[in-house]
């Protein structure tokens, strides 16, 4: 599944990567390297190196991203910076994730999909890249019979908890998960509901 519009400064396209892609173990690789960049340059300030740490290696080691694909259901989409290249690369290849700039995973559960990951690099933030991603959650919740979004995010982020209710999601809970290691996520419960889809639009911080 290939989805493009243009960004604000070049164009950007998802690539949807689910338990029949190709190169699947090569994506799962590939995704990792990405969090690490990611999560380093985000959490390490909202809740230290040993969680973040220990977080990658739990939750997005290549080995946990494969198995979570192919065994626990997810589906999951990297967004790309194009060129007539790249845009055409299959998923897992060099040259897809050669400009790769951030991802989401998003589970399908009873009543609600759960959006379990969305990040994207810094340097690309405020390009609609999270409505991109968050539309495909949509329309992921179609191919399901799904008509709700829910995902956690931590309660000392701010910026990420604002620019979910920029994109409609409402606080309806909190929840502290004992993760192992003693480390525990404290997170706000998020939904959207009621939605449709459209085109994406700039000026998230997500």
């Amino acid at each position: 599944m290939h989805i493009a519009y243009k960004g604000v400064t070049q164009g950007i396209s998802l690539q949807r990567i689910h338990s029949d892609s190709e190169n699947l173990k090569k994506s799962a690789a590939l995704i990792s390297a990405l969090a690490e960049e990611i999560w380093r340059e985000h959490y390490l300030p909202l809740i230290g190196a040993a969680q973040v740490d220990y977080m990658l290696a739990k939750y997005q080691s290549p080995t946990q991203i494969f198995e979570d694909i192919t065994v626990n259901g997810y589906t999951y989409y990297v967004a790309v910076l194009n060129d007539n290249s790249k845009a055409s690369a299959l998923p897992g290849s060099t040259a897809m994730m050669s400009e790769a700039i951030g991802y989401a995973a998003c589970q399908p559960r009873d009543g609600y999909l759960f959006l379990s990951k969305l990040y994207v690099r810094k340097d690309c933030r405020r390009q609609g890249v999270a409505h991109l991603f968050l539309n495909a959650a949509k329309s992921l919740c179609q191919e399901y019979g799904l008509d709700r979004i829910r995902l956690t995010v931590n309660k000392n982020n701010a910026g990420s908890v604002a620019a979910y209710g920029k994109l409609g999601f409402n606080r309806i809970d909190s929840v502290v998960t004992d993760i192992g290691g003693g480390f525990v996520m404290d997170d706000y419960i998020m939904e959207l509901s009621g939605f449709t889809i459209h085109n994406p639009r700039a000026g998230l911080e997500i």
